[in-house]
């Protein structure tokens, strides 16, 4: 399911208060533990994940980890008690699967609870947490996208040819699979970005409308492929 834009799958419970998620998964009763998508989208593009050296029992609260974003430096809460067995190896390669991928490749640990029942009994299931994460999502003024942006580009009163030229310019320095936020209240921007796209070859991955402003979500490709045009059309200059 959906809060206020942010996913939730169903099969997770929640623990609003410490912004974390655990599913059952694996042999010996454990759960894997991780970020909410909404926390993820709030801390914005992780830059570190440090893990703690925890070893034995490990109590309902305690932090597991750190994450540093360009926002905020913050724990990584076990949302029940238990003991650890497994850390996310790919998070300290890159911590952006946290931002990307927050309940699959981007989560944190896997414990076993010390007491079975313990999940079911103090953690949400995601429907029940719908007004708490929904109030949370708009306290905070969450905006969830499918995958966290390495840049913001905010083009106010611009024309959409000279967005995209400052577009094309930016993308020319960035690395494959980089991530540019495009915001612009340019009303001709969703038929330009479509002649943008079979132009370049680069995708754009969501677009959402906010009132008057449009927001695009560009994925630089490591090989983009241009659309030509169709028969009868002619090329832009």
């Amino acid at each position: 399911m959906e809060v206020g834009g942010c996913p939730v799958p169903d099969d997770c419970l929640v623990d609003v208060e410490n912004d974390v998620w655990a599913r059952a998964d694996g042999p010996g009763g454990a759960y894997v533990v991780g970020l909410l998508a909404s926390h993820a989208a709030f801390a914005g593009r992780l830059l570190s994940v440090r893990f703690r050296p925890l070893e034995g029992p490990v109590e309902r609260g305690r932090s597991v980890a750190t994450i540093e974003s360009g926002r905020l430096t913050g724990p990584v809460r076990l949302p029940f008690s238990g003991t650890i067995v497994e850390r996310n190896p790919l998070l300290l390669e890159r911590p952006k699967w946290v931002n990307d991928s927050p309940y699959d490749r981007g989560w944190f640990v896997r414990a076993v609870p010390a007491d079975p029942n313990e999940p079911a009994r103090t953690l949400a299931r995601p429907e029940a947490a719908r007004a708490a994460l929904a109030a949370q999502i708009a306290e905070r003024r969450i905006q969830c996208y499918p995958a966290a942006p390495d840049l913001e580009m905010i083009e106010i009163g611009s024309e959409c040819s000279a967005i995209l030229a400052k577009l094309d310019d930016e993308l020319a320095r960035r690395a494959p699979d980089d991530i540019v936020l495009l915001v612009s209240d340019d009303p001709t921007s969703p038929i330009e970005l479509v002649r943008w796209t079979d132009r370049t070859g680069h995708t754009v991955l969501h677009h959402r409308v906010d009132g008057t402003l449009h927001r695009f979500l560009i994925r630089k490709e490591a090989h983009p492929v241009p659309r030509p045009p169709e028969r009868g059309t002619p090329a832009e200059p």
